[in-house]
């Protein structure tokens, strides 16, 4: 169960309950995260634009992103989080099997620049201070600058979003899945 109350988006000034129903409608059935950070109207504000900001960029390839968002939430136990986004790597062309096996890499779905992601997520999540030369070096291969730099940003933000949602208990708004913490066990 939440251990806050979840916040409508009514209960907000008129300001804030706008950016509460966009960040809903346009980044997808995240509302219970939303009804969280309503809590803090200038959290809520700020990072449901930062998000809503990096989707319409799209400075990483959906794929990618998703790949290192799951990756992270899963390295983190994170139920909230998987649930909400592993279904977006079907979208991206990969299996349920192939999802399942994250973090490992050994799933022939998975290339070379997956493998990469995945790797980079597991380190920025794992070991971020000991990170080699040669990881940076490999993904200058595929990544530019801005898109290293977003791909670090869009994993440490999900570190965070990780621990908000399991310390607060949030449970998943979408059907037939078990609360964050039932699935972290």
């Amino acid at each position: 169960m939440t251990r806050v109350p979840l916040l409508a988006s009514s209960a907000l000034p008129p300001k804030y309950a706008g950016i509460y129903e966009e960040f809903v409608a346009s980044y997808g059935p995240f509302r219970h995260q939303a009804a969280v950070l309503a809590h803090v109207p200038p959290a809520l504000e700020h990072l449901s634009r930062l998000l809503l900001e990096l989707k319409a960029r799209q400075g990483i390839k959906p794929r990618h992103l998703e790949l290192a968002i799951v990756v992270t939430s899963k390295l983190n136990a994170c139920g909230y989080c998987v649930a909400h986004h592993a279904p977006r790597l079907a979208v991206e062309g990969l299996s349920q099997a192939a999802v399942d096996q994250l973090p490992q890499t050994e799933h022939p779905e998975l290339d070379a620049v997956d493998r990469l992601v995945i790797a980079y997520a597991r380190a920025v999540t794992e070991t971020p201070g000991r990170i080699a030369d040669a990881m940076f070096e490999r993904l200058r291969q595929h990544f530019s600058a801005a898109q290293i730099v977003e791909l670090t940003l869009r994993i440490a933000l999900t570190g965070a979003y990780n621990r908000l949602s399991e310390a607060l208990g949030l449970e998943s708004e979408l059907e037939g899945h078990e609360p964050a913490a039932a699935a972290a066990t």
